[in-house]
């Protein structure tokens, strides 16, 4: 004897499996589009790449910065670059040279 389905059993089945579509759509939905998703993955890559250029940047700025600092160590100071800044800090120059403005 095989037994029938009521019409609102029917429908609760229906339903139970159009939810469980609807989720695993939404899901995947995300999974392509969202921000972390596949498509999103490109612009990483972009991101990365300027991040990489920049930080190269910053490390060449860096070294310059460093070999200033060792130049500027006390004792040991460059005099090219120790004249150089008191010209350009102090606005001072020695009383043999001539300024010559350039603007």
């Amino acid at each position: 004897m095989v037994k029938q389905q009521t019409p609102a059993a029917k429908v609760r089945s229906k339903l139970g499996s159009g939810l469980a579509l609807l989720c695993l759509l939404a899901i995947s939905a995300y999974a392509v589009l969202g921000p972390t998703g596949v498509l999103a993955w490109g612009d990483y890559q972009q991101r990365l790449q300027e991040r990489k250029a920049e930080l190269a940047a910053l490390t060449e700025k860096e070294a310059a910065l460093e070999n200033r600092i060792n130049l500027l160590q006390p004792g040991k100071a460059d005099p090219d670059l120790a004249g150089e800044l008191i010209r350009k800090e102090l606005n001072v120059v020695h009383p043999d040279e001539i300024v010559v403005p350039l603007n």
